[in-house]
């Protein structure tokens, strides 16, 4: 059994991940910061499943423990940016690896928001690589995001693609994240894995996702907004896979010190395809509003994910089909539809 802590353990892959390691046996200590990016009572109906009860009283800087799990899961409201704060909780606490999922997310919020991206994304994760250092940990795994790839043409995405365009800050920030990995692996031999994230989607899912977004709307008799005319297409994965291969990286040793990886379903799906098999789950047609492209946004995404696989034995297994069926079950019994 090892000790880890997960950031954005309220968050939607960090909820699955701190499950998944906590049904293995490990022991976790979960931190987040419960912003208000969307719905907070979602964020808190994750940690109830964890077995913590919460709601927005919970108290700030101060460890709670779950009642599940026979108290191996642990929970903490902190801000990475909380530089004393954090470096504290290093000091008190012994992990043995560190798995960043914490990130303010979203490629259309940063056009709104930018200094969210740089104090979260910049800032908080500078923080954390000096509490890893100074702890003395040896492992770090943390979130990238299939947006580095920007307006890159080759298909499909390799991470010995050049990244130096991003067309969002966001993707900005997650290029900066990598970039800061590889110094400390290189200054402090620290062993940093980024997983550049594609399209995830699956039950608990973010509200601000197209999954989440379609669904709700055809329930409700809503047009949904469809980008670029329809003429998108992207990498969907589905949560359990993305889970499997995270855990993968952290419980296996890597091949080197630095490394990066594509984790993606490596079969990259049109949007209407998409909406279609969506559409046939609820057994309702969407209302489609076709809509320009927005900024920030690109045409496609497909993950090469031959480096997971072959060094973590990743292996994607669920079809879009079956994981869009899965979401919609969690969605119908959530809101009691």
């Amino acid at each position: 059994m090892t000790k880890i802590l997960v950031t954005g353990a309220a968050g939607f892959i960090g909820f699955h991940l701190c499950r998944q390691l906590l049904e293995m046996g490990h022991e976790v200590l979960g931190l987040d910061n419960i912003n208000d990016y969307y719905d907070v009572n979602l964020k808190y109906d994750r940690l109830a499943e964890l077995g913590i009860i919460a709601d927005d009283h919970l108290p700030y800087n101060r460890i709670v423990t779950g009642e599940k799990y026979g108290g191996r899961f642990q929970f903490i409201k902190l801000n990475l940016e909380d530089r004393k704060a954090l470096s504290e909780l290093f000091q008190t606490h012994t992990f043995d690896k560190v798995c960043n999922l914490a990130a303010q997310a979203g490629v259309r919020y940063s056009l709104e928001n930018p200094m969210a991206y740089i104090d979260s994304n910049i800032t908080g994760f500078a923080n954390l690589l000096e509490c890893v250092r100074h702890a003395g940990i040896k492992k770090l795994v943390y979130a990238s995001s299939s947006s580095v790839y920007g307006l890159n043409e080759k298909v499909p995405f390799s991470t010995d693609d050049r990244v130096d365009n991003p067309i969002s800050l966001y993707a900005a920030t997650k290029k900066s994240n990598e970039l800061m990995a590889h110094t400390y692996s290189h200054l402090y031999d620290i062993q940093t894995i980024g997983l550049r994230f594609f399209t995830v989607y699956g039950p608990w899912g973010r509200p601000d996702m197209a999954m989440y977004l379609f669904t709700d709307a055809i329930l409700n008799n809503r047009p949904i907004k469809v980008f670029n005319d329809g003429n998108l297409s992207r990498d969907f994965t589905y949560i359990d896979d993305i889970v499997n291969g995270i855990v993968a990286t952290l419980v296996m040793e890597p091949p080197q010190t630095y490394s990066l990886y594509n984790i993606g379903n490596g079969n990259p799906v049109k949007l209407l395809d998409f909406i279609e098999a969506i559409e046939t789950s609820l057994g309702i047609e969407a209302i489609k509003e076709m809509l320009p492209m927005q900024p920030g946004d690109v045409e496609r995404t497909w993950a090469d994910t031959e480096g997971l696989e072959r060094n973590f034995n990743y292996k994607p297994s669920i079809p879009v089909e079956e994981g869009i069926m899965q979401f919609i079950n969690w969605f119908r019994s959530y809101y009691n539809r």
